[in-house]
């Protein structure tokens, strides 16, 4: 991809986490007029893409949501990741968990024009690993540090061509883990 090329074909959503702290299965919870807090993220991000997958461990939405399934039974991001990155070839993919709903369009588009193999969003605190393009064909490196319990995308991260790019307004990076964190969403 050239500097300067947009390229937003595909974005995969990872919703197979565990939720312990949240109580209940937060990819499947209602939010803002939506069944679910992934058909939220599934309804901005497909004006935005060509493609939206879900990335979980069963087909688990109602309305069905277009899959891909981790094929892992181990609940590791870093297996998320290879089973997002694996049925594609020749393209970055935009990653975001499902519990990031607000990151807004523009930061996705500047993420997009960046070069390197991955390139991730921060801000002054936080390197946000699961936010951001992810080149298809590290796919391979993935499933080798899965393979080798190094569960932590901050372990792929720091072996290839990355980037981070910070942005200035942190709470569009929200990650909502409790049900208190839904308190003052409406202000996003």
């Amino acid at each position: 991809m050239k500097v300067g090329e947009i390229s937003m074909k595909t974005c995969v959503i990872l919703c197979g986490g565990k939720s312990s702290r949240f109580g209940s299965d937060k990819t499947l919870f209602p939010f803002r007029g939506h069944p679910s807090m992934t058909h939220f993220l599934f309804s901005r991000l497909s004006r935005e893409f060509e493609r939206v997958f879900a990335c979980a461990k069963s087909s688990k939405f109602n309305p069905p949501l277009p899959m891909i399934y981790d094929e892992f039974e181990e609940f590791s991001p870093m297996g998320a990741l290879y089973s997002a990155l694996k049925p594609f070839s020749g393209e970055r993919i935009f990653i975001i968990p499902a519990d990031m709903p607000f990151v807004e369009i523009s930061t996705i588009r500047a993420l997009s024009e960046q070069e390197g193999q991955i390139c991730v969003a921060g801000d002054e605190a936080h390197r946000h690993s699961l936010c951001g393009f992810f080149d298809a064909a590290l796919a391979p490196r993935a499933l080798e540090l899965y393979r080798t319990k190094e569960h932590k995308i901050g372990a792929l991260i720091d072996r290839v061509n990355f980037k981070v790019l910070n942005f200035k307004n942190k709470e569009q990076f929200l990650n909502i883990n409790y049900q208190n964190d839904l308190k003052g969403v409406d202000e996003i």
